[in-house]
């Protein structure tokens, strides 16, 4: 549904965006996830059609971007970080405004109008002001707003942020429910929100896609290193722990009377060290009130690739 080829963009001589392929099929929801200022946004902006490429190419269920723009607009309902919403205006107003916009018929736009209400939970606030309206509904609204033409393709900038956690769930609920008639693209900087709602993530930072995949297998190339939690009551744990073949560094993390806990990191992912770390302990004469493996996470793997290229883009 969406591909692009060698994406780049150049504000001046600043590179927001370099040399970006993409290849986003059909159903899917795909997660873009970076700190703020990696280019995600740029990216999905030249998707859109909102910024003209500086080089490359993006096509749009097989419409270039470059060629016929409208064609391509036309199979994607946007939704950026500040919903443009007309608080003065009521939820009904609202979209039959955007429904006109989009140039969906006026025999059509009654049914158009009531499915994205449906979808959207909206029916007990259609015709209230939006101004009136709690966040959560408010982007709730600017959701609807973006399903009033039926397009496949559902893009949306940071759609939970600002939002307080019983929102956030529903939202989330919302963009699984609409999963299996759209491709999604879910843009966010919250590593926890894409790793509960998406299919696939694509990490940004520095402008470029550093690391792609399913959930499971951006979890599996986390594992290229292995981490311990070692609590235990000997002052010699460090040293002892340090010496373990394999342990590439020991950091103490916390103390708690005569109790020390410590991360222990390994270079080797695929090898387990409890049983060595045990007998390195049981050596000291101390005792150990905790050992155990932290299974790979994407948290590890998205904090490696921020401190190899220094996060944001450059």
């Amino acid at each position: 549904m969406i591909t692009t080829h060698r994406l780049t963009k150049k504000f001046g001589r600043f590179l927001a965006v370099d040399s970006v392929d993409l290849d986003i099929p059909r159903g899917q929801v795909v997660g873009f996830l970076g700190p703020n200022g990696a280019g995600k946004t740029t990216t999905i902006r030249m998707i859109c059609g909102y910024l003209r490429p500086t080089a490359g190419v993006v096509r749009v269920d097989g419409h270039d971007m470059a060629c016929s723009p409208r064609r391509g607009q036309q199979q994607i309902g946007y939704l950026p970080e500040s919903a443009p919403l007309y608080s003065e205006m009521r939820v009904q107003e609202y979209l039959t405004f955007r429904a006109r916009l989009y140039g969906v018929p006026r025999r059509a736009r009654r049914e158009a109008i009531g499915r994205a209400v449906q979808r959207c939970s909206l029916g007990k606030v259609v015709k209230r002001p939006i101004g009136q309206l709690s966040k959560g509904f408010r982007q709730r609204v600017g959701l609807a707003a973006t399903l009033v033409h039926c397009p496949p393709i559902l893009i949306l900038d940071e759609p939970t942020s600002g939002l307080d956690p019983t929102q956030i769930r529903e939202v989330r609920g919302l963009i699984r429910e609409l999963a299996g008639d759209h491709t999604i693209l879910l843009c966010s900087h919250n590593l926890a929100e894409v790793e509960l709602t998406c299919d696939r993530i694509i990490m940004f930072s520095g402008g470029r896609i550093r690391a792609a995949g399913s959930i499971d297998q951006l979890r599996a190339s986390a594992a290229g290193e292995a981490c311990y939690i070692v609590e235990c009551d000997t002052d010699g744990a460090q040293s002892a722990l340090a010496a373990v073949p394999g342990v590439d560094r020991v950091e103490r993390t916390g103390r708690d009377g005569t109790w020390q806990r410590f991360t222990v990191t390994a270079d080797n992912g695929e090898q387990d060290l409890r049983e060595e770390i045990a007998r390195a302990l049981a050596r000291t004469g101390g005792s150990v009130r905790e050992l155990h493996r932290e299974a790979p996470t994407l948290e590890r793997l998205f904090m490696r690739i921020m401190d190899d290229t220094g996060g944001a883009a450059t």
